[in-house]
């Protein structure tokens, strides 16, 4: 079972998104207990607030153009 650690900063989004498509796939495990569930499932909900955090971080990065031509943070 994959575990969240501390150091999530080194992992990429895709990464990321595998982990949590390995997790996904547990879940669906009928084999797996109702205590292992629940903790994939909360590892999940915090990898997923991992990637939700570090698109929010890249989205404020982004520059766009605006009506003058210059740029502007999106």
């Amino acid at each position: 079972m994959s575990k969240v650690n501390d150091k999530q900063e080194e992992k990429t989004l895709e990464e990321a998104f595998g982990e949590l498509n390995g997790m996904i796939e547990q879940l669906e495990d009928s084999q797996v207990s109702l205590e292992n569930s629940f903790q994939i499932y909360q590892e999940g909900m915090k990898l997923l607030k991992y990637c939700n955090d570090k698109i929010d971080t890249v989205e404020k990065k982004m520059l766009v153009i605006n009506e003058d031509g210059g740029l502007d943070e999106f």
